[in-house]
């Protein structure tokens, strides 16, 4: 229910604003961020559990999470290390789809 809703709100936002589709991609990440990091996405996590971390939102909470593990245990160099740490499984999963999609696909000239 909440990914559906989260989704919703992505339409919308396409639908009723001259947001191009990157920038509310932006938006989502940015939003999960300030959330996570105002400690308001981790009680909807919980609740909704894939619903809320699948969408961007969610990878968002995730670099904030990280970060504040990295830094629980490694001081302010966390600050450096925590995204990527946390998010690492997923970049890697994507830039290895893009690459197998690339190998398999023509590009379309313009």
């Amino acid at each position: 229910m909440v990914g559906g809703i989260i989704c919703v709100i992505g339409q919308l936002l396409l639908d009723y604003t001259k947001l191009t589709p990157a920038r509310i991609l932006v938006a989502f990440v940015v939003a999960g961020v300030v959330l996570g990091a105002l400690g308001l996405y981790q009680p909807l996590s919980e609740w909704a559990q894939a619903g809320a971390n699948v969408p961007l939102t969610g990878f968002g909470n995730m670099l904030v999470e990280g970060t504040k593990k990295a830094i629980a245990e490694k001081g302010w160099l966390g600050i450096l290390t925590g995204p990527f740490t946390a998010g690492a499984a997923g970049i890697m999963a994507a830039l290895f789809s893009g690459l197998v999609v690339s190998f398999v696909t023509k590009p379309k000239g313009k």
